[in-house]
């Protein structure tokens, strides 16, 4: 599907979508953290956004890039072999500078510093295996999508990660790229850098964990038996 579009337009698109993902995770918390000190409600506001936010993104953005957005997504298509291997770091640096640039437009619609490290502390083994499940699942949930439902996978996707938001313990970034620049942003969203470490390290053995189990799940069987035809009365 993406094969019409050249290599610096996918990036493009990369970037640019990832860089609108982050804003709004960025933005809709600091939006959430000024409006109510409530934490529950601050968190399902920064929820529905991203999950709806994904949404749209995927499927406006999809059928140039693929919208990854997000360098553990990208590993895992190169690992397959359904985006060309050389490609691989190019997407991820160019998800990477979105992710910058959209910690960087929330904070410049919100009048914050471009840029300020995060004081949120996330770590533990809690935090990590909570990550890697999250980006298991969201992997699983674009490979089956692709497979037997491909128009769903926006929603899919969006809706995975708006659940995950609140059954993991480190409402799940599930995204290197994503982690990254939340580490630039000490608003509710944030994560401090020093953690950042561990976590990328959980999304992408989750990432590649999905991608093993997954491949062998949904691979076509070698042979396939033929029932034998019923013999014609006589």
């Amino acid at each position: 599907m993406t094969a019409a579009f050249d290599l610096p337009r996918r990036l493009a698109a990369e970037a640019l979508g990832t860089a609108l993902l982050v804003a709004a995770v960025v933005g809709s918390g600091t939006m959430a953290e000024r409006l109510t000190a409530d934490a529950a409600l601050a968190l399902l506001a920064n929820t529905l956004a991203t999950g709806a936010v994904l949404v749209v993104l995927v499927t406006t953005l999809g059928p140039v890039s693929g919208a990854h957005l997000n360098p553990a997504v990208s590993l895992v298509f190169a690992v397959r072999g359904e985006l060309p291997r050389p490609e691989a770091a190019p997407y991820a640096l160019a998800q990477l500078a979105g992710g910058v640039a959209g910690t960087v437009s929330a904070h410049l619609m919100f009048g914050l510093p471009l840029v300020a490290a995060s004081a949120k502390v996330r770590t533990g083994g809690a935090q990590w295996f909570s990550e890697g499940v999250a980006t298991f699942g969201l992997v699983m949930v674009v490979l089956a999508g692709i497979r037997f439902e491909r128009r769903a996978v926006p929603w899919l996707v969006g809706l995975w990660i708006t659940a995950a938001y609140w059954f993991t313990a480190s409402t799940s970034f599930a995204n290197p790229a994503v982690a990254a620049a939340r580490s630039l942003t000490d608003t509710f969203s944030g994560i401090r850098p020093a953690d950042l470490p561990g976590f990328v390290a959980a999304q992408l053995a989750g990432a590649l964990a999905a991608a093993a189990l997954v491949g062998w799940l949904l691979r076509e069987p070698a042979f396939r038996p033929v029932p034998m035809r019923e013999e014609a009365e006589p």
